[in-house]
């Protein structure tokens, strides 16, 4: 069993794979839009845009995250109740990790050594996604 993080982007899907790839070096593994859907009935009931994503799986590191613009194209993300948490190897991984998240984005606890790491820091990216930038404490 495992849970899997499943974002929906609202129209801004591509945007922001593309903003995962430049920043965190995520690959994208997957990407279908909704006119490449091989249940072209499904299709006439859907008001979508066919060009928009339907489906995608990108990995950053060794998770995988799947996203889509779902039925929404707006371009209004409304993320809200949860934070990915971003494991990373040492503190110059972190800073970097966590200025180019914040890019467009809103810090929402600086970057800085707490109690249980060297480097942990909260942001949320220009998406409104949240994300937790920690560097594990050695044992």
């Amino acid at each position: 069993m495992a849970i899997q993080p499943y974002l929906f982007f609202n129209g801004r899907c591509e945007e922001a794979l593309d903003f995962y790839k430049e920043k965190l070096g995520a690959r994208v593994d997957m990407l279908m839009r909704f006119k490449e859907n091989p249940d072209k009935g499904a299709m006439e009931h859907m008001k979508v845009d066919p060009e928009s994503v339907m489906h995608a799986s990108m990995h950053i590191g060794d998770a995988m995250i799947m996203c889509s613009d779902g039925m929404g194209s707006d371009g209004k993300t409304n993320f809200q109740g949860f934070s990915l948490a971003l494991n990373v190897a040492n503190e110059a991984e972190a800073d970097k990790a966590f200025a180019a998240l914040a890019k467009e984005g809103q810090i929402q606890m600086p970057i800085g050594k707490t109690f249980f790491s060297p480097r942990f820091g909260c942001v949320a990216d220009k998406f409104g996604v949240s994300w937790m930038v920690i560097v594990p404490q050695e044992m």
